[in-house]
């Protein structure tokens, strides 16, 4: 075996009992032992060692599933042999929870639609006909690089939807300008979930209205779920920052750490990222653009126009409400009760669309379909998968009490004016550890805002607004990191860059910018410092990282 990965293994078995001996001292403090054991941790803990050790995926996550069955009940009959059984029993439920799940099953069931429609959009030529229309206009590196982060802004609607339609689609572009395969897919997880996050219209706002509300009627705040989301508007120093560093480090052309490496290789030729594939014989050229912008714009006109009529828009829109106004869709939206059925029947619909428009062109012989949907399927068993093991990884932890144990940490052990800062970092880790943002909001909003509202003196204020948005941004910050996070993986996948690339050379951007947001930002607001204020000094911190840190390869551009 090689040095570096004996000192690998090394490292990743002293952090794993670290962390595990540290969890295990503090599990006897008064109230954590309540809100659950040390060995929580255990199954997220050695997913994540596990994936950074082995690089697969799917071994790492079923064994810690099976491990975190087996904690729910061998440590407390461990020479029983039932107990053993229950473990193994346990491991099964948290797949069948997974698979039995409504909402589960509708993400799953919009994965090969979506796949399949790409495909049918590259054998008409459509993408084909989009990169000849941009290579006309995108004339360097760094143009391309842009084009794809304004590309994963202005999809803001879905960051599923996102990080599929952008990665797939600017691959190419980004291959011909010597752009790794590692930076593709850092832009477009970069502008999925951070943007679909602090849209107003989007999947995740029902989501984060909904939450809100409830801790307010609990709390009785007298505050609406829209009012608690447009007050932590101000405090999304993360994925606001995360955005700045993306067009920032773009516009230097500076790169640093392990992404500053992929991006030597593949300029200089090296085979760092997956080669381009070679062209297919059923995906003409010139293609034709159009081929592609309808099928793509008809998805989204569906989508919009579904949540439209299932948040009961036209109803409001007899009420007196406009069309125009921003609170109109954010109402409409947030009613939406079938978003992800919705975005499956989109899916379908751009698939009818994508075959019509070949089909009239004359560039999609019907021989062809069947190969793009069987590629299609191909394409999306593998995300499917790892998913469905996420998810179970998720519910794993959810009967482990682990995000219990991770918040009840530091509750209630901190000055006011350092609770939110600490809580984006439990956010954080929470997030990483589990690999859902929308399971650690769903953890801490209830439980950690609580804290924070008596913390102000049984009021809303400032540690309250802070706080909120402390947790949806440390719910991205780790959701965007981890390895075993959904949009992580359908991000990876999307750009054709090895899942472990991804986390490795993303992180260390990741982390800057948090780091940043922590101290710049966090730490100034929760003292009293304008929110204003907070994000200039950040937004000037990213460029004095990227100054000193960032290395240009390309003076060029």
């Amino acid at each position: 075996m090689k040095t570096d990965g004996i000192t690998r293994i090394a490292v990743a078995a002293v952090v794993f009992a670290s962390v595990c001996t540290l969890a295990a001292w503090y599990s006897g403090t008064e109230g954590l032992a309540s809100a659950g054991h040390w060995y929580s941790i255990v199954p997220p803990l050695l997913a994540i060692v596990l994936a950074f050790l082995t690089r697969h995926v799917m071994v790492s996550l079923g064994v810690a599933i099976l491990v975190g069955g087996l904690l729910s009940a061998v440590p407390q009959a461990p020479t029983v042999g039932q107990a053993w059984l229950q473990g193994i029993v346990a491991t099964w439920s948290y797949l069948a929870t997974t698979l039995s799940s409504g909402t589960n099953l509708l993400i799953l069931s919009f994965i090969p639609p979506i796949f399949t429609l790409v495909e049918i959009v590259i054998a008409a030529g459509g993408f084909a006909g989009i990169v000849l229309w941009l290579l006309g206009r995108v004339r360097s590196k760094r143009s391309a690089q842009t084009a794809t982060a304004v590309m994963g802004v202005v999809c803001f609607i879905d960051d599923y939807a996102n990080a599929i339609i952008v990665g797939s689609m600017m691959q190419p572009i980004t291959d011909r300008f010597s752009t790794s395969r590692a930076k593709l897919a850092f832009l477009v997880d970069a502008t999925s979930a951070p943007v679909s996050g602090l849209a107003v219209v989007s999947t995740w706002i029902a989501y984060e209205v909904g939450l809100f509300a409830d801790v307010s009627a609990q709390l009785g705040m007298g505050k609406t779920g829209y009012g608690m989301f447009f007050d932590a508007l101000s405090y999304r120093f993360y994925c606001l920052l995360m955005l700045v560093f993306v067009f920032a480090h773009i516009l230097a052309g500076r790169d640093f750490g392990p992404m500053r490496k992929a991006e030597q290789q593949t300029g200089d030729g090296q085979a760092f990222a997956p080669p381009t594939a070679p062209p297919r014989p059923d995906a003409p050229a010139p293609g034709l653009a159009r081929n592609a912008l309808l099928p793509l714009g008809g998805l989204v006109a569906f989508h919009i126009t579904g949540l439209w009529i299932d948040g009961s828009g036209p109803a409001r829109l007899a009420d007196g409400g406009s069309v125009l106004s921003w609170d109109y869709w954010r109402l409409v939206i947030s009613a939406s009760e079938n978003s992800h059925f919705i975005l499956m029947c989109a899916a379908l619909f751009g698939i009818v669309l994508a075959t019509l428009c070949g089909r009239l062109s004359g560039s999609l012989p019907m021989s062809a379909l069947p190969g793009c949907i069987f590629r299609g399927i191909r394409r999306a068993l593998l995300p499917s998968v790892v998913l469905v093991l996420a998810w179970s990884l998720k519910h794993c932890c959810q009967s482990l009490h682990t995000g219990d144990f991770l918040t009840s940490l530091l509750a209630d052990r901190i000055p006011a004016h350092w609770f939110a800062p600490l809580l984006f970092l439990v956010a954080s880790l929470t997030s990483f550890a589990t690999g859902t943002s929308w399971g650690t909001m769903a953890i801490l909003i209830p439980t950690a805002i609580p804290i924070a509202f008596a913390l102000d003196g049984s009021s809303y204020g400032l540690t309250t607004m802070v706080s909120l948005g402390a947790i949806l941004d440390g719910a991205i910050f780790g959701d965007h990191c981890s390895p075993i996070s959904d949009t992580t993986i359908i991000s990876s996948v999307a750009s054709s860059c090895d899942l472990i690339q991804h986390v490795r050379t993303q992180l260390p951007y990741s982390l800057t910018v948090a780091a940043i947001a922590l101290i710049a930002a966090y730490i100034p607001c929760s003292l009293g410092l304008a929110p204003i204020c907070g994000l200039a000094l950040g937004v000037l911190a990213v460029v004095a990282a990227l100054l000193l840190a960032g290395r240009r390869l390309d003076p060029t551009g």
